[in-house]
């Protein structure tokens, strides 16, 4: 199983290449994609998704939060920004999902790198985007 970043998420939907939309198509296909309830909730922000996408997304399953997951999460951007390094609140619930279920996360966005050292984050980034 693996979960997908938004970054992802969009450049697959653009039909852009990539490692990481190339595993996420082969997820899909396999039926082993999980979706962050954050992810789900950007994706659907977007005015311009069409519906048959939106649908087709909201189909996929959901990442179920744990008791004390709030908790966690804020922990753990905290312990980021005290290393006086970057964690947006949407990246720190999406991180925090994926190691609270240990899912391997896909991501072309660069800032989720901090969460691997901070607590383990299991990230695949695309490398052509380095």
């Amino acid at each position: 199983m693996i979960a997908a970043d938004t970054s992802t998420w969009v450049a697959f939907l653009q039909g852009d290449s990539g490692d990481d939309t190339e595993l996420l198509d082969r997820a899909l296909r396999e039926q082993q994609v999980l979706m962050p309830p954050v992810v789900l909730t950007e994706l659907l922000s977007d005015p311009k998704l069409p519906s048959p996408v939106a649908e087709t997304l909201v189909e996929l399953p959901l990442i179920e939060t744990r008791t004390g997951y709030w908790e966690r999460a804020g922990a753990l951007r905290a312990q980021v920004l005290r290393k006086h390094r970057k964690a947006r609140l949407g990246d720190a619930l999406i991180a925090q999902t994926c190691i609270d279920r240990g899912i391997p996360l896909l991501a072309r966005d660069r800032d989720f790198r901090v969460f691997i050292d901070s607590a383990g984050l299991n990230l695949l980034v695309d490398e052509s985007q380095r």
